[in-house]
């Protein structure tokens, strides 16, 4: 074999991992933009839940209310603070009425950065922590490696912010990578304050198109329920539940065009279930749209998902566009 042909090869090898990498990549940002879109078409007073609850708010818990239709976020909110709630024998949720103070104060403390003083780094760790055991200013005139500099302290430990420029914008600064690592968990502590044996019941949704002409659109909606979110009860030595779907796809007007109920058993054992744990149970649901074409073509339409397992009596719904 000569030189050529090796580099050629080497090349291509090349070109198929590249190729690799920009698809994982694409794989990994595609969820990502998609939620980041969700997040812009908030209202302004579901866009302010999210930013104020930005600190203690999962991941898993963000997708789920950004995925949910606007009814149904309401209800969110509040069985997200009640989560949150160390008391539920009183009247009031002392956590959250501490956090919203937590909130205000820094609103109060941290003015002059251009942003409301919650979201500032001062007003980050003063909402997660509280007001510190000792805060020591060091104004200009310091010297030069304390100039503009604020350190706080929580018992024993240090938090250092730094106004690099001396105008009024202080960023938080530690000094080992020990300490980030401390505030990190701290913030995931916040994040889980209650106990949870199994994951949020949630799924995942695609819908792919595999005909479109002039009057038939032929696709399947494709439904991803991950095994560890699933409750099952206990028959005849197997595990098994039941999960209801129900969709509907309404038209730009709110007009129902098309819609789909079924249920489906999913069955399996301990053995068995321990080896899907990180894999997911799917549903395929064909479709064929005939009638009412051009009034899918004239606007946003949605489809509507309701998801149930009958076994906890737990369900979870989403809306997601659809467009021809």
């Amino acid at each position: 074999m000569n030189k050529s042909s090796i580099f050629r090869k080497k090349k291509g090898s090349l070109f198929v991992s590249f190729c690799s990498f920009i698809a994982i990549f694409l794989i990994l940002l595609l969820p990502s933009c998609r939620l980041y879109n969700l997040e812009r078409k908030l209202d302004s007073v579901n866009a302010e839940f999210l930013s104020k609850v930005r600190y203690i708010i999962t991941k898993e818990e963000r997708k789920i209310f950004l995925e949910l239709p606007d009814e149904e976020k309401d209800k969110f909110k509040e069985e997200f603070w009640k989560r949150r709630d160390p008391d539920l024998a009183t009247e009031e949720n002392e956590f959250k009425i501490e956090y919203f103070n937590r909130i205000e104060r820094a609103n109060e403390l941290f003015l002059g950065e251009g942003k409301p003083g919650f979201l500032t780094d001062r007003g980050r760790i003063y909402v997660l922590f509280g007001p510190p055991t000792d805060r020591i200013r060091n104004p200009m005139g310091a010297s030069s490696y304390t100039r503009c500099t604020e350190l706080w302290y929580y018992g024993g430990f240090p938090v250092i912010f730094v106004d690099y420029y001396c105008n009024g914008t202080y960023e938080l600064r530690t000094l080992s990578l020990a300490h980030l690592h401390d505030l990190n968990l701290a913030q995931a502590y916040t994040q889980k304050t209650f106990k949870r044996e199994k994951e949020f019941f949630d799924f995942y949704l695609e819908v792919k198109k595999t005909l479109l002409e002039v009057d038939r659109v032929e696709g399947v909606i494709v439904i991803e329920v991950p095994y560890a979110v699933i409750w099952f009860k206990s028959k005849d030595d197997k595990l098994e539940t039941t999960l209801d779907v129900h969709l509907e796809l309404k038209d730009f007007a709110g007009d129902l065009i098309w819609e789909y109920k079924d249920s489906f058993m999913v069955r399996t054992d301990e053995e068995e279930l321990q080896q899907k744990r990180k894999k997911n149970y799917t549903i395929e649901i064909p479709f064929i749209l005939e009638e009412d074409l051009e009034k899918l073509r004239q606007g946003k339409n949605l489809i509507h998902i309701l998801l149930k397992n009958r076994t906890g009596d737990e369900e979870s719904k989403k809306v997601m566009e659809f467009s021809l």
